[in-house]
């Protein structure tokens, strides 16, 4: 794996594909950065490593290499209080660290 600080700390979006029969994986942070698994689990393996191949690539162009967005508590707060009524039925409490 690169040496790249913090690549591990990318955000993986994956989703299924009914289309392609697979899982997606996007990595927004990382223009272009996408690949797929079979099963969930090896979506998962792919993610990591066009990550570090994508890393890999730019460094060696010279390109800047973008930071992992980080999580937002407040943007998530905002998010969750603001979704449609019927769509906060369906969600699930989520509890709170060391409860």
């Amino acid at each position: 794996m690169t040496d790249f600080p913090h690549y591990e700390r990318y955000s993986m979006l994956i989703e299924w594909s009914d289309e392609d029969n697979v899982y997606i994986v996007t990595v927004r942070e990382l223009p272009g950065c996408r690949t797929h698994g079979a099963t969930y689990e090896e979506a998962v393996q792919q993610g990591q490593d066009v990550i570090d191949s994508w890393i890999e690539a730019n460094i060696a162009w010279g390109h800047p290499i973008p930071q992992p967005r980080l999580f937002d508590h407040e943007e998530s707060s905002r998010a969750w209080n603001d979704a449609p009524a019927e769509e906060a039925e369906t969600r699930a409490p989520v509890a709170a660290a060391g409860s």
